[in-house]
């Protein structure tokens, strides 16, 4: 980001009991959404004026930034938005592909109808903001999805491998369907899953969400690898996940 705008006229500054959780969100969209790109130094100073804050809640905020794998606390830098390797977010891809089979097939098993009444609720979400284009909320929603899904699977060890993995690549997925047919592929994908987690077919859940994952990671290793104008106009969603 080359410059950040001034302090929000309309909303003014966070309100105080809002402070810690509205400064993490505003960051982490600014970061998801490319306004602050990958490799970029945050910019402080330029922040408390946006944010309408002082130095020690914007502070804080990036240290929970920092705990998802979003930025890097660099000494005598401050801190910087995460650098994305394709190489490594190929490898860990992979590891997550298996992840989300298993995890898919444990909650057919495992899952209560609470839970499934849950998951399509989020569902139904997901296609609301679709519709209305809303991509950061989309973006949002689909990691609850996933994240459900594992909790269904009642396996603690599962569970946090999983978690340990989706924070490395939290901002590359969000690259992953800047493209408006991979967006409209991608809640197909989502139908597909979850249609076979509803009848309780554990081999096809697996099966489905493994290949949704393996087009996310062709979607995102072809954002990464685009060159930088491409990357940048995606980045300011102008089309939707």
């Amino acid at each position: 980001m080359d410059s950040v705008k001034t302090a929000k006229p309309a909303a003014g500054p966070i309100r105080r009991e809002t402070l810690h959780h509205g400064v993490v969100a505003e960051l982490r969209t600014m970061i998801l959404s490319g306004e602050l790109r990958p490799g970029s130094r945050v910019p402080e100073i330029q922040l408390c004026g946006h944010l309408g804050v002082s130095r020690t809640p914007l502070r804080e905020a990036l240290r929970i930034l920092a705990a998802e794998g979003l930025v890097e606390l660099r000494p005598h830098r401050g801190a910087v938005v995460t650098p994305i390797d394709p190489n490594e977010i190929a490898a860990v891809f992979e590891v997550m592909e298996a992840l989300e089979a298993l995890a898919g097939e444990l909650a057919c098993r495992r899952g209560t109808e609470e839970e499934f009444a849950e998951l399509d609720r989020l569902h139904a979400r997901l296609h609301a903001q679709f519709d209305a284009g809303d991509r950061l909320a989309y973006f949002m929603t689909n990691r609850q999805i996933h994240a459900w899904i594992v909790a269904m699977a009642r396996n603690p060890s599962l569970e946090a491998t999983y978690s340990g993995f989706a924070s490395k690549i939290l901002r590359a997925r969000s690259l992953a369907n800047y493209d408006a047919d991979r967006w409209r592929d991608s809640l197909m994908e989502h139908d597909g899953f979850m249609a076979a987690l509803r009848r309780r077919d554990a081999a096809t859940a697996g099966r489905l969400l493994a290949d949704h994952c393996c087009h996310t990671t062709a979607a995102v290793l072809n954002a990464l690898n685009g060159s930088e104008d491409s990357l940048q106009n995606s980045a300011r969603g102008r089309l939707p996940p």
